[in-house]
């Protein structure tokens, strides 16, 4: 049954309608960027994985960009998961995007006919390390935020075991942890090829960074041009609503 306090939306991307949770965690600019950021560079992908999907946001988007693939999401908490099934009943997308509960250090145990068979992986993991930062007292905002079960390299672990060789893997994150995601990145074979830092305002500090790895890729690393959110005068960039779809 439907929790009390959900929403449906139309986010766009041909209709699309997503359920959330009205004072849960709710989707922002990270997973649209990192959607789009994932098909410009791999737009052909056939299998997907979505690490940490909530409420399957992800997985809708991708869906509408690319009509062809097959997209797996995992999520520890079986309430999101649930939520994100509901989503794609909603849209028509049964057959197209599968959803299951199950914490990221344990899906190539748990699911093992899935390990080195995904052309592509995405995530946009928890970013406040444990035991640090401000948190949410609301579980579902606590556990998409900060690291609990599962930490950083768990999931790039976990992207690793699922790719196929020289396999994709996109993820989201927060530039102050770059050294960290880096590091994690070559332990578990994932060579970064393309980074892209995002900023609030044009010239300002970038908050968000989105990552390109290869399983088995080469050492060499392309550095984007940054991505701004917002135009001098606030409104938003010309390249954020085309990513959005969205004119005028």
């Amino acid at each position: 049954m439907p929790e009390a306090k959900e929403t449906i939306e139309n986010i766009g991307f041909g209709g699309l309608k997503l359920i959330q949770s009205a004072d849960g965690f709710r989707f922002g600019v990270d997973a649209v960027l990192l959607s789009d950021f994932a098909n410009r560079f791999c737009g052909s992908a056939l299998e997907i994985a979505d690490l940490g999907t909530g409420n399957g946001i992800i997985p809708m988007i991708l869906s509408h960009k690319n009509s062809a693939c097959h997209i797996t999401g995992f999520d520890v908490q079986q309430q999101a998961v649930d939520m994100a099934g509901r989503s794609c009943e909603l849209n028509s997308l049964n057959g197209r995007l599968d959803f299951f509960c199950c914490d990221v250090k344990n899906i190539s145990a748990e699911y093992p006919e899935l390990t080195g068979n995904m052309d592509a992986v995405v995530s946009n993991p928890p970013y406040i390390a444990r035991g640090s930062g401000m948190v949410s007292d609301k579980d579902g905002l606590r556990i998409a935020r900060q690291e609990s079960s599962a930490d950083l390299e768990d999931f790039m672990l976990a992207a690793s075991l699922l790719l196929k060789e020289r396999g994709h893997f996109f993820m989201v994150y927060r530039p102050s942890r770059l050294v960290d995601v880096f590091y994690y990145g070559r332990k578990h074979g994932l060579e970064a090829k393309d980074m892209r830092f995002v900023t609030p305002r044009e010239g300002g500090k970038a908050n968000i960074v989105l990552v390109h790895f290869v399983l088995g890729g080469g050492h060499e690393l392309n550095i984007m041009e940054e991505l701004p959110v917002r135009d001098p005068e606030g409104n938003y960039s010309p390249e954020i609503m085309g990513i959005y779809e969205k004119t005028g």
